[in-house]
């Protein structure tokens, strides 16, 4: 096998990893991206990053003031994403973080994709900043649903039990993140981690480049796997330049033979 990452620096990671007992993963879309889904840059693709056929952009159609005006204009859209999503999967990343706690006291997954692939795998400490797209509420009562996909249900979808619009579980554009889960990784940081991974992400929000940069600061070993620089590429110890598939199996396999 032709190997990605370097010795010394596999050899390192691997004794990170040998003293580590709390771990951090923050994911994005490029995890995702693994398994067929398009990036954010590939979803404004779907319209050639212009506006799209109802004469606005997709960040307004997939808005929060849109969903409160024409919710049917939202559920249009997101049920488009949705379809060219539809059949993918969880890939070898997802599973590899996911097996990880068997070997060490806690995994945490701080991730901003709304796929719900991390959950698919088997990963149990998820904070998923930016919600589901399969998790479904009504906008007044506690209706609740969870379908596999879109495909059997219409579109926009209507409370059976007060009439009024079910919406994805998921923060629109211009919505503020939900409370409950800034609280909960604000307590997860703050009983702190031994390592800290960024995966498939930009980088660009506070909430998701914070936690990388705190720990670079702190002294705690970070390691970005993306193929670009982003935001927290100068402040990481290890930049890994690959997919997350290859590079974490690497990673990986190493550390389950010298264990």
């Amino acid at each position: 096998m032709n190997e990605l990452i370097d010795k010394t620096t596999l050899l390192e990671i691997n004794q990170h990893l040998s003293q580590a007992k709390r771990i951090l993963f923050i994911t994005g879309a490029g995890i995702s991206a693994e398994s067929g889904l398009p990036t954010y840059r590939g979803v404004s693709g779907l319209y050639n990053n212009q506006e799209t056929e109802d004469g606005i952009r997709i960040e307004t159609a997939l808005s929060g003031g849109m969903f409160r005006e024409s919710p049917e204009i939202t559920w249009k859209y997101l049920s488009q994403i949705e379809q060219s999503c539809r059949g993918k999967s969880f890939n070898r990343a997802h599973e590899i973080i996911a097996e990880m706690q068997d070997h060490f006291q806690e995994i945490w997954v701080l991730t901003q994709n709304i796929d719900g692939f991390h959950h698919h795998a088997g990963s149990k400490n998820i904070i998923d900043i930016h919600g589901n797209v399969y998790e479904l509420s009504c906008t007044r009562c506690s209706y609740h649903t969870s379908p596999k996909d879109y495909s059997e249900i219409t579109i926009p979808p209507i409370c059976p039990q007060c009439n009024h619009p079910v919406r994805p579980d998921v923060v629109l554009f211009d919505e503020m993140l939900p409370q409950d889960k800034l609280q909960q990784l604000e307590q997860e940081l703050w009983n702190g981690f031994d390592l800290v991974f960024t995966i498939g992400t930009t980088s660009i929000f506070p909430y998701i480049a914070q936690p990388v940069i705190n720990a670079a600061q702190q002294g705690i070993p970070t390691i970005e796997i993306n193929p670009d620089a982003t935001s927290v590429s100068p402040y990481v110890q290890y930049k890994i330049r690959s997919g997350a598939c290859v590079a974490l199996e690497e990673i990986w396999s190493q550390f389950q033979q010298q264990s």
